[in-house]
């Protein structure tokens, strides 16, 4: 779980960066790796509230 937490920081990490370089400066390449971790975050987030519940039980 602690590993996972921490692959989602990082990923936030990354997505806040490179959204932050398309918007202000209207950098395409930033845009579309921004896009890319967007669907990485979307795939970690689900396997953490996958685990987040196992956990719970």
């Amino acid at each position: 779980m602690k590993q996972l937490t921490d692959n989602l920081n990082q990923l936030f990490a990354e997505f806040t960066k490179d959204a932050a370089l398309q918007v202000e400066n209207g950098n395409k390449a930033a845009g579309t790796r921004a896009r890319k971790s967007s669907l990485a975050i979307e795939k970690a987030l689900k396997e953490f509230r996958k685990k987040s519940i196992e956990a719970s039980k």
